[in-house]
């Protein structure tokens, strides 16, 4: 991970020279919570970590039933018979 030390309305420029630049700006710094401007192009997808992380999470349970799920459900298959 690249550590850099920005203040307030200095930038960050990733993808410099590409059409895919994105330009990230310190807008404000208040206590522990630091205001970011993003400026990118509307392809690229910006996403905040723990939203990703979270979507992750129900995808991966969703994705895996309960035993007690999948046991009722092959009970349901059974008697239908």
């Amino acid at each position: 991970m690249l550590v850099l030390s920005r203040r307030v309305g200095e930038s960050v420029v990733i993808g410099a020279g590409s059409p895919e630049a994105v330009t990230i700006t310190v807008l404000e710094v208040r206590g522990d919570v630091i205001r970011l401007g993003i400026d990118a192009p509307r392809s690229v997808a910006i996403h905040r970590a723990e939203l990703l992380a979270e979507v992750a999470d129900a995808n991966t349970e969703a994705a895996s039933p309960s035993e007690t799920s999948v046991a009722s459900l092959t009970e349901a298959l059974r008697t239908r018979h």
